[in-house]
């Protein structure tokens, strides 16, 4: 018995109780951020439990799009939610962005993220930027989702959806000119794009590339992306909105924002390496990885810390457990320098963060209790900005999105 890939997707996410139907925010009311059914998961935001968990702040998200809008010249938006909306959660996420006015649509690289994303709610047009099978993009074109053509079979795949479907297929074209990760290569790219155009099976609403984020090469790629696309107008082919620019570009490729820009990171209100320092945009980080503390304890003077006996207390000293770890998201070198927020204060990481479990170091008094809520990244104090994560724990700020667990429950703070 053949499964179809939504029936399969729906009892997947249920069995892995990735994002749910109905959760809740630290004032206990409930809020929607799915239409399946009337599951309720509970987070740590109830105080009943001590399992770590996420909030998405929908206020923050709307102010990063506005942010967006305004340095990019009030172009469209068309957000980037790839992996699991950079880790804040696509069912979560997508219903806000949504509801955002400067934001077109959505773009994923995946099918089964572009049908999460519908299945949540998103109503406004979806890009998956990724190569899909004939059976994929009958479900997409079914369920109003655009696919990005880029490969040499993709003039036939189109001529197919279009005789099915019995209309021409919305598609944007995707372009290498010198990522030499997906899209048609620049210098073969005229005759495929004249392919598409001339069979009459594709309304071609929009061309894009992608840069290598390389200073030098980044003008070498834009050039190469305006050759082909002034010689496709040339023969009086139509190729719709021109994008190219990610969140980095908004900063550092002015030149580059074109007729709709296609930021990620930004939205989520974390900065691309060196933009911050611009100025140029005022983001909020639009999530909380929180947790309530487990266990309070003294140390005595030689009591050592987690793996490795990395910390051996030199005095007497309170220490705190937090029930999240690197199996959470968090990364296993926050002990370089990171900080918690419990209280209004922050305390660094000590000894080791293992898979479940981080522990901080609170000094000579107590000033913890178990219960309280400590936030490990989130918009509420310096040290746990995620820009300030990543360089302290030297990783990519991407990572310190992307790598948040899918299995976190997450809580939407409504605006």
């Amino acid at each position: 018995m053949s499964v179809s890939r939504r029936s399969f997707l729906s009892a997947s996410a249920a069995a892995l109780a990735l994002p749910v139907a109905r959760s809740r925010h630290p004032g206990g009311k409930a809020v929607e951020s799915s239409r399946r059914g009337p599951t309720k998961v509970r987070t740590g935001a109830d105080r009943a439990s001590f399992d770590p968990w996420l909030e998405v702040d929908e206020a923050a998200l709307a102010h990063n799009a506005g942010e967006v809008a305004r340095i990019g010249g009030s172009r469209p938006i068309l957000a980037v939610v790839k992996n699991n909306a950079y880790g804040l959660g696509i069912e979560t996420a997508g219903p806000v962005l949504d509801d955002v006015p400067e934001i077109v649509g959505c773009a994923v690289v995946k099918a089964e993220a572009a049908i999460a994303l519908r299945d949540a709610g998103f109503r406004k047009p979806i890009l998956v930027m990724g190569l899909v099978e004939d059976r994929d993009a009958i479900e997409l074109v079914e369920r109003e989702i655009q696919l990005a053509p880029f490969h040499d079979e993709a003039a036939d795949q189109l001529r197919r959806l279009a005789q099915r479907f019995q209309r021409p297929i919305p598609v944007h074209l995707y372009l290498d000119t010198g990522m030499s990760r997906l899209g048609v290569p620049f210098r073969r790219a005229l005759p495929w794009i004249r392919g598409i155009a001339e069979g009459g099976h594709a309304h071609i609403e929009g061309t894009f590339m992608g840069f290598t984020e390389e200073d030098d090469f980044d003008p070498v790629q834009l050039a190469r992306f305006f050759e082909v696309v002034e010689a496709g107008r040339g023969e009086g082919i139509r190729l719709g909105r021109l994008h190219a620019a990610s969140s980095h570009s908004l900063f550092h490729r002015l030149d580059a924002l074109l007729d709709m820009v296609r930021p990620g990171l930004v939205l989520y209100g974390a900065y691309p390496a060196g933009a911050r320092d611009l100025g140029r945009a005022n983001l909020r980080p639009a999530f909380r990885l929180r947790a309530r503390v487990v266990r309070v304890e003294r140390l005595a003077p030689g009591d050592s810390v987690s793996y490795g006996r990395n910390y051996v207390a030199e005095n007497p000293t309170w220490i705190a457990t937090l029930p999240v770890g690197h199996a959470d998201g968090y990364p296993r070198t926050a002990v370089n320098g990171c900080e918690v927020l419990i209280g209004g204060a922050v305390y660094p990481v000590i000894g080791a963060v293992s898979a479940s479990h981080t522990i901080v170091e609170l000094g000579v008094e107590r000033r913890v209790e178990v219960g309280d809520v400590a936030t490990l990244i989130g918009p509420d104090h310096e040290a746990v900005h995620p820009n300030t994560i990543s360089g302290r724990a030297g990783v990519s700020v991407y990572d310190v999105l992307m790598h948040l667990s899918a299995a976190l429950p997450r809580a939407r703070l409504p605006s």
